[in-house]
């Protein structure tokens, strides 16, 4: 018993390769923001017309547009466009100024990101997952319905992201307070009242529990010991299977959906480890995610808890 219990404290080599491939990872992560700060705010960079920066980009400005045209009706502007252009850019800029706001749109882009490549190299619907479909037909009403509102935000967000848009009501409650506040700083002396009426009706229009990730965290929240079935990406596609990975492994959605990029596997191994995957089950979602990538040697002797151990001992959190 003695022998079982050294070796149940004994740390194993795996840890420390995977310690130091996270290590790297947060660096990396580290620098995400500060970079994408620059280069969304800088319009005469020669990166700005980069996917993810211009993708960025317009996510804010469609939010400031949001914004400034509940404004505009309030104020009863007889040329609301007008209003909306001159204003919008800048705007724009002081939502991107908030680090947090900044990350969730980087992080949905990533996401994104990942569902276009898999739909193209693996058939995986960006939309309709098998998964999704099968709790749409379910006989509990309370889950079909949940699964058809569910099937709704996600059509609606992979639509809006096409165009490059963002709707304020998707937005996390933080960020939407955050943007509402940046919002309030540029009202005009004089307009306060048409500003503070149309910061009412927002505020009230806005449900975080209605939105695309609030119902697709009630969907795999209701799925109880069974969200096991959603941490399969064939299964249940990109949207679900990035929400019960990061509810089972204790970790933030924007975090995990960046865990995606090529520059993670370590911090993407883990988590999939701490949400309770097998080595066979890890090794399977490495084949969509990242095919030319081996697990390193020793990973099958990772327990879930030490794997969720090391991601806690990550100090960096670049997402909000």
């Amino acid at each position: 018993m003695s022998d079982f219990a050294s070796q149940e404290n004994m740390q194993l080599p795996i840890e420390d390769v995977l310690r130091a491939e996270l290590a790297q990872g947060d660096i990396v992560l580290g620098t995400v923001a500060p970079i994408l700060g620059h280069l969304v705010t800088n319009t005469a960079n020669s990166l700005f017309n980069d996917h993810i920066v211009a993708q960025i980009r317009g996510m804010a400005t469609s939010v400031a547009r949001q914004l400034l045209s509940a404004e505009a009706v309030a104020a009863e502007e007889t040329d609301p466009l007008t209003f909306i252009a001159a204003r919008q850019e800048r705007l724009a800029t002081d939502l991107l100024a908030d680090s947090a706001f900044l990350s969730h749109c980087h992080a949905l882009t990533i996401e994104m990101q990942l569902a276009v490549r898999l739909e193209r190299r693996s058939a995986i619907d960006p939309v309709l997952s098998p998964l999704l479909q099968a709790l749409i037909s379910s006989d509990d009403a309370d889950t079909a319905s949940a699964a058809m509102a569910a099937l709704t935000a996600q059509a609606r967000f992979v639509q809006q992201h096409k165009r490059m848009e963002l709707s304020i009501n998707d937005v996390p409650g933080d960020q939407f307070h955050a943007a509402l506040l940046a919002w309030r700083n540029h009202a005009r002396e004089g307009a306060e009242t048409a500003t503070e009426k149309a910061e009412a009706q927002l505020r009230s229009a806005y449900d975080e529990a209605s939105s695309r990730l609030g119902l697709l965290s009630r969907l795999v929240s209701g799925m109880g010991n069974g969200s096991l079935a959603a941490l399969s990406l064939s299964h249940a596609g990109v949207a679900i299977f990035l929400s019960a990975l990061a509810k089972n492994a204790g970790q933030d959605r924007n975090l995990t959906a960046l865990g995606t990029n090529d520059r993670q596997v370590g911090r993407l191994a883990l988590t999939l480890r701490a949400a309770g995957l097998t080595h066979d089950q890890v090794e399977e979602q490495f084949v969509y995610l990242h095919p030319d990538v081996v697990l390193p040697q020793g990973f099958d002797m990772l327990r879930t808890d030490r794997a969720a151990e090391i991601l806690a001992e990550s100090a960096t959190r670049t997402v909000g």
